[in-house]
């Protein structure tokens, strides 16, 4: 069976939802305010200090002279434009807004909503401020590599430094740095997850189902501990109230979609899309939110991902039968979404630790 996931422009069973080369880390020309714009705000003490820059850009003409360009970038550098934009709204307290909507313009400064609308059109994207792309357009190697290699792959086997760092330059990473780094780590060890999901779409329910499903499962048990092994790294981290609010703005986006009541306690902006791509294998939580829930807890990825995840539902749906058989082939499934499961409280254990406020000093000094 030939599956829509074949004909992808961006497929995922290459690269999983990473980006096939390293991020842009440098902008160049005009763009280079942005760049400077995108470091200051995500450092800046407050919400109020990440919007008094914002207003300062505005003013000084910056932001328009931005929005005029943005016809122009390549596609790849408005993805890279497009994370620095979502840099700026989430230190702003911003991420929930439409920037088409008119309503925004009483609460966020209108040039920088023009900058906006016009990137998301460039994109076409609208909803791209959340975690795929603050995390996952934001880290490249330490090194350069000697010859072009993908992200997913440079991420498994280098040491990833972010293009635009949480924390002040010099200062060690922070709770969010390292939550952003997890989210990239995770989706770059999860490759083989979106190649079984591809065998399991145009397999279907047969012999060698039973194999992938275990497949399956160690993969997801091995992201696992990955993300157990991240834990006491992102707990011993600093954090600042204004990187909490970050967080807490974002995860407050998703609460009243589907998102937030899907049951896996994991809202659309800050679920990772390799979760997403293994529930679309499993079908968890497929019935409860419905074929609208599932576009909402999706509209942060890029169209081609999306359909590539509707096209999982789609494909998928024969293997999901086996929830209701017996045998060999069930028992796999079922444990196969019992890992699912515990894969996301690892991850939503990770949410929650970055949201706590700074552990005591004198346990930091202990662990550095």
């Amino acid at each position: 069976m030939t599956t829509a996931i074949e004909t992808a422009p961006q497929d995922p069973r290459l690269h999983g939802f990473l980006p096939p080369r390293t991020p842009v880390r440098t902008m160049i020309g005009t763009w280079v305010r942005l760049d400077a714009l995108a470091a200051e705000a995500a450092t800046a003490a407050d919400r109020g200090a990440a919007r008094d820059l914002v207003e300062r850009a505005a003013r000084d003409g910056d932001l328009a002279a931005l929005r005029v360009r943005v016809s122009r970038l390549s596609p790849r550098n408005a993805e890279a434009a497009g994370m620095r934009v979502a840099v700026i709204a989430a230190a702003c307290g911003w991420a929930h807004l439409d920037p088409d909507a008119p309503a925004s313009a009483q609460d966020a400064d209108a040039a920088f909503l023009d900058l906006w609308a016009a990137v998301a059109h460039r994109l076409d994207r609208p909803h791209f401020v959340a975690l795929p792309t603050l995390a996952l357009l934001n880290w490249g190697p330490a090194r350069k590599p000697r010859r072009q290699i993908s992200i997913d792959q440079l991420a498994r086997t280098e040491e990833l430094v972010p293009v635009v760092r949480w924390s002040g330059e010099g200062q060690r990473l922070s709770r969010l740095d390292h939550l952003m780094l997890a989210a990239t780590r995770l989706e770059a060890h999860g490759i083989w997850l979106f190649r079984l999901a591809d065998t399991l779409a145009e397999d279907g329910p047969q012999a060698a189902t039973a194999t992938a499903l275990r497949r399956l499962t160690r993969i997801q048990h091995t992201l696992r501990a990955q993300l157990h092994a991240e834990q006491s790294t992102l707990e011993l981290a600093p954090s600042t109230p204004q990187q909490r609010a970050v967080l807490t703005a974002l995860a407050a986006d998703g609460q009243g979609s589907a998102g937030g009541r899907s049951g896996t306690g994991l809202p659309g902006p800050l679920e990772p899309p390799v979760l997403q791509a293994a529930e679309a294998v499993l079908g968890m939580g497929a019935r409860r939110l419905g074929e609208g829930g599932r576009q909402l807890v999706r509209r942060h990825l890029p169209a081609p991902h999306r359909a590539w995840l509707t096209a999982m539902d789609r494909h998928c749906a024969p293997v999901r039968t086996l929830a209701h058989r017996g045998g060999t082939a069930s028992l796999a499934y079922r444990e196969a979404q019992e890992s699912l499961i515990a894969l996301r409280h690892a991850y939503a254990g990770l949410l929650r630790t970055a949201a706590e406020p700074q552990v005591p000093a004198a346990r930091m000094d202990a662990a550095a």
